[in-house]
Order: structure tokens, then sequence, then C-alpha cells
């Protein structure tokens, strides 16, 4: 039982893929690229770099929690109080957004799905990525060295999405953008021949 992103949601991200991954200087397929297409209209897109760095980030992320949750209860008592509802805040939107993410980059990668991947990479890019550049260089909010250890870790991880899940994605949309134009090629050849 998979999980679906609602109808709105899909189409408003997958005309998104489609508008920043597309290159709009590039002319149609020619007929020679459709049948060129039709012997690899079976090929996964899927980006083996892209899952990899998928299955270590979930694997690190429970070590990355722990370690946040013990170090913010270790720093609390000496942080004042508008960084302690700050890093608070913080701790919850990026545990709800880290598992919103692996999830629509797991079912977007390994799915071939492109709004689903494209969530994932605006997630990564727009909040994920932010917030944990807050943490690794605001020295008001007392960074210890274990915390600084898998600050860098996760960063690093998000850097290694955000590059593999804009190929992987540019790939997906190109190779969805070949097979909309492979079946509008085959429409116009049945029409001719009847």
């Amino acid at each position: 039982m998979t999980m679906e992103l609602p109808e709105p949601i899909r189409r408003r991200l997958g005309d998104f893929s489609r508008t920043v991954f597309i290159d709009q200087n590039r002319s149609p397929p020619t007929p020679e690229d459709h049948i060129k297409f039709l012997g690899h209209s079976s090929q996964l897109v899927s980006s083996l770099p892209l899952q990899m760095s998928l299955f270590f980030n979930l694997c690190f992320f429970p070590a990355w929690w722990l370690s946040e949750v013990a170090m913010l209860q270790l720093k609390y008592p000496a942080l004042p109080d508008y960084y302690k509802f700050i890093l608070v805040t913080i701790l919850i939107l990026m545990t709800l957004i880290e598992i919103i993410r692996l999830y629509l980059g797991y079912a977007g990668n390994l799915q071939e799905k492109v709004p689903e991947l494209a969530g994932f990479w605006l997630l990564s890019i727009l909040l994920q990525f932010p917030l944990i550049l807050f943490q690794l260089f605001n020295e008001a909010i007392l960074i210890q060295p274990l915390e600084r250890g898998v600050h860098i870790v996760l960063a690093l991880f998000l850097l290694a999405e955000c590059l593999t899940g804009f190929a992987a994605l540019r790939t997906m949309v190109r190779h969805s953008e070949s097979h909309f134009h492979l079946t509008q090629f085959d429409g116009v050849q049945e029409s001719f021949l009847n």
C-alpha cells in the first residue's frame, strides 16, 4: 500500500518540474529520436547515487536525532529563553520535514514519480538545508563538538541529495517528455495508417 500525494499537489509539482528541468531552447524530438527511444522505453531512470545517499541518510538520521536531543538537553539550562524555543521548534520541524522528505525521495526515485521527487528536492533546498546551516553556523546556540559533527554529516548528505536529486529529476523529466512525444508520434502515425 503506497500513499499518494493529493492530485492538486502532484499537478503543481509536475508543472514546476517541467518548467524548471526542461530545456526550453531544445527542439522537440525527431522521428529518429523516437525510434531510438523505442529501444529504451523500458529503461529505468531512477538514480543509484541518489538512492544510496537516501539510504545512508535514513540510517544516519536516528543517530543525528538522538545526539541532537542529548545535546539540547545538555545545553538547555544555559540558553536564553528565545533560543530554547527556537531550538525545540527547529528539532520538531526538522524531524517532520526529514520523515516527509525521505519518503518523497524514496517514492520519487524508486517509482520514478516526478512530482514526488520535485517535492523532495524542494523540501531539501528550501527548508532542510537552511535549518541545518542555521544550526551549524549560529554560535549563539552554544554548538557542542558532537553537534557540529553530526550537523556536518547531515549537511553533506543534504548537499549530495540536492545535487543527485537535481540530476535525477532532470533525467526523469526528459524521459517523461520523450515518452509523451513518442505517444503523440504514435497517435499521428496511427491516424495516417487509418
